[in-house]
C-alpha cells in the first residue's frame, strides 16, 4: 500500500462520515487550524484516545487502528461498524419513547447503563449522548454513567445516513479496547502517525475534570503519556498530541514542536466562563511548508 496523502477534497454530501458522538474536547472545530500540522504522507493512522474521533473521520485513512480505555465507547463503534441496522432499530425507538416522557425514560435508560445485548449498550450509549447534559461522557467509581439529562426540547436521537456512512468508514479500521500506551507495540516507523488526545491537564484546581471513565488521568499519567510520545519519536514515528496550554504541559515537551490553538470552551458550570482558550498542539516532526 503507498503512502496517503493529506490534499483530499471532502464531498459537499450532508451524510459524509463525522463524528456520530457528542464528545467533551471533541475536535470537530479545530480540524481548520490542526490542517497544516497533519503530516503529509503515511501509511497506518492510530488514535489511542478515540472519544469523538473527529480527526480519523477527517482523514478517512485508508488504515487505522482506534483504540480507547473505555469499553462501552469501543463497544458503540464496534456495533455501529458491524450491527448499524440494528443500532438503528433501536435509536428509533429510544427516539419514540424520548418524545413520550423526556426525564422519565432518560434516567430509566441510565439506571440500565452497561446491561443488555452489544447493541442493546450501543444504542443507550447514543441515546444518552444525545440527550445528556451538554453530551458530556462521565462515569462514577463504580463505571455507571451519571450525567444528568439535558435541556433539549427536540433532540435528533437517531440519524440513520449519518450512522450508514460511519459504519462504511469504519469497515477497514481495526478498532478495541487498549490503554495508550499499547501503540508502542505496533507504530514503529515513520510510515505511522499517531494522534493523541488525552483528557487534558487541569489549568487550575477547579478545573480538575480529567476523566471521562472512573480512570483518572493524573499528573503521572500525563509524563507517562509524554515519555511514550518520546519513545514513538525516537523511532521516527510522526506523533501530534493536543493538550491545554499550561507550564506543566509545556515542560513536558520542550523538546518537541509546540503550537498554540484557538479554542472554544463549551462546557464550563459557569456561562461566563465559556469563551475562547489557548490550547496546545505538539508535533514530533516539522510543518510542511
Amino acid at each position: 500500500m503507498g503512502q496517503q496523502k493529506m490534499t483530499t477534497s471532502k464531498s459537499s454530501n450532508l451524510f459524509f462520515p463525522r463524528p456520530f458522538l457528542k464528545w467533551a474536547g471533541g475536535k470537530s472545530q479545530l480540524i481548520t487550524q490542526y490542517k497544516p500540522y497533519f503530516p503529509e504522507t503515511f501509511k497506518t493512522y492510530y488514535e489511542p484516545f478515540l472519544g469523538g474521533g473527529a480527526i480519523f473521520f477527517h482523514l478517512l485513512p485508508e488504515k487505522a487502528i482506534l483504540t480507547d480505555i473505555n469499553p462501552e465507547l469501543i463497544n458503540c463503534y464496534l456495533c455501529v461498524k458491524n450491527q448499524v441496522e440494528e443500532v438503528i432499530e433501536l435509536l428509533e425507538t429510544h427516539q419514540y419513547n424520548h418524545a413520550l416522557s423526556p426525564k422519565d425514560y432518560y434516567y430509566k435508560m441510565r439506571r440500565l447503563w452497561g446491561e443488555g445485548t452489544p447493541v442493546e449498550r450501543a444504542a443507550r450509549l447514543i441515546y444518552l449522548n444525545k440527550t445528556c447534559y451538554n453530551g458530556l461522557y462521565r462515569e462514577n467509581c463504580q463505571g455507571k454513567f451519571n450525567v444528568p439529562i439535558g435541556n433539549y426540547k427536540s433532540p435528533k436521537i437517531c440519524n440513520p445516513e449519518l450512522l450508514r456512512s460511519v459504519s462504511v468508514a469504519l469497515k477497514k479500521a481495526k478498532i478495541a479496547v487498549s490503554s495508550f500506551e499499547n501503540v508502542l507495540y505496533s507504530a514503529k516507523t515513520s510510515d505511522d502517525f499517531v494522534y493523541f488526545d488525552p483528557p487534558y491537564h487541569p489549568l487550575s484546581s477547579t478545573s480538575n475534570f480529567t476523566a471521562y471513565s472512573r480512570y483518572n488521568f493524573n499528573e503521572s499519567k500525563q509524563i507517562k503519556l509524554r515519555d511514550t510520545f518520546a519513545e514513538l519519536a525516537n523511532r521516527g514515528v510522526k506523533v501530534m498530541l493536543s493538550n491545554s496550554d499550561c507550564l506543566f504541559i509545556r515542560e513536558l515537551y520542550k523538546d518537541f514542536n509546540i503550537y498554540e490553538i484557538s479554542a472554544t470552551r463549551a462546557i464550563n458550570s459557569n456561562g461566563k466562563k465559556r469563551g475562547k482558550i489557548s490550547e496546545i498542539l505538539v508535533t514530533s516532526y516539522e510543518r510542511a511548508i
